[in-house]
């Protein structure tokens, strides 16, 4: 490949990275799809349904994951999640910071973004403040802190800490087969227990948990095989274009918000080039204002109050904190992260879940006693 053929590959890769984002925050505002809200409805109410579509999206993403996997398009230790050190501490941490977050700001980053879509200033000023607490996490005074403490406890594994690779290791077993046989295996057993109640058979399940677990996978294909150089002509080493990890990357909204609101503020320097992040931020927004002007349901919202607004930045501070520590949010680790079996994203994805009930239970109890 020659140099002058990169800027239309990136260019390429950009392009259809923002497409997927418009189709997820088209489906996420048509079906409400949300982590927070299926949490809520679950402990509230005993309603499972959108946590089908959830479950859905995972299996469809696990499915699609590790088949390119098998079919050798993609490799698990490419992306940030399967490294073999496991900081297990920073992803329950994380985890449960990020999930009592996500419920005090009324959703997590995805659905924040959904939000602002649909007309909220109040999930507007969530995503800002989110992104503030999520730079100085990454490079900021919580970095050292986060550095200095939790990140220190790190359980280093024998490979990486993707499943395939983890059991090839053991077995010597063939790691693509391995992908195959537990990617399949438990994404069909996800979908079998969505599909078993009829709930889990309507129709906005089956279009958010099917859409949006493709449009994972097909960020994943999009920057693990599409915007794969193996042999960039400037380093002659392996490059993934247009990624902030320099790794494979798909879908994720804590630190992408980050990236974004840097890329705003400073969009003069010339340094400052989109990512795969950004424009993923910038396309769930669009596709979600697309779809509620289309739907009639576009609404500009504002805070109720000086305690609703409290709660808000409160839980955006959090979200901030937590999904930069634990390495991703509801969608970067449950969905993107669980799609390739690594151990650090289950544990997250557990803190995300505790965190959810712990604040879902906090403002039942708030409630209760008139605060």
């Amino acid at each position: 490949m020659q140099e002058s053929d990169l800027p239309g590959l990136t260019a390429a890769v950009l392009w259809a990275t923002f497409g997927l984002a418009l189709t997820f925050g088209a489906i996420a505002q048509r079906t409400h799809f949300c982590t927070m809200g299926a949490v809520a409805d679950i402990v509230n109410l005993g309603d499972w349904t959108r946590m089908r579509m959830w479950v859905l999206a995972m299996a469809v993403a696990m499915i699609g994951f590790n088949l390119m996997v098998a079919l050798g398009w993609v490799e698990a230790a490419q992306s940030i999640y399967a490294a073999p050190a496991l900081t297990w501490l920073s992803h329950i941490v994380g985890g449960l910071v990020f999930g009592f977050g996500m419920v005090l700001a009324s959703g997590c980053g995805s659905k924040t973004l959904v939000r602002v879509g649909g007309g909220s200033l109040k999930s507007l000023v969530v995503l800002c403040v989110m992104a503030v607490a999520a730079y100085a996490t990454m490079r900021g005074i919580v970095a050292v802190m986060r550095v200095a403490s939790i990140d220190k406890v790190v359980l280093a594994l024998p490979a990486g800490q993707d499943l395939p690779s983890l059991l090839a290791w053991a077995t010597g077993a063939p790691r693509k087969l391995l992908a195959l046989l537990l990617g399949g295996g438990i994404g069909l057993a996800l979908l079998a227990w969505v599909l078993a109640r009829p709930e889990g058979r309507a129709a906005d399940v089956l279009l958010a948990g099917l859409g949006v677990g493709a449009v994972i996978a097909g960020v994943w294909w999009v920057s693990g095989r599409l915007g794969f150089v193996p042999e960039h002509p400037a380093t002659l080493e392996p490059t993934f274009l247009a990624t902030n990890s320099r790794r494979m990357e798909s879908l994720s909204f804590v630190a992408p918000t980050a990236y974004a609101l840097d890329w705003l503020i400073l969009y003069s320097d010339r340094g400052k080039v989109l990512t795969l992040g950004v424009v993923a931020v910038l396309g769930v927004v669009a596709g979600s204002a697309l779809a509620a002007l289309a739907t009639g349901s576009f609404r500009w919202e504002g805070f109720a109050g000086t305690e609703d607004t409290a709660n808000h930045v409160v839980g955006a501070l959090l979200m901030g904190v937590g999904g930069v520590t634990a390495m991703g949010c509801t969608i970067g680790q449950g969905l993107s992260g669980v799609s390739t079996l690594a151990l650090g994203s289950f544990i997250a994805l557990a803190g995300i879940l505790g965190g959810g009930v712990l604040g879902v239970r906090y403002q039942a109890w708030r409630v209760e006693r008139g605060l």
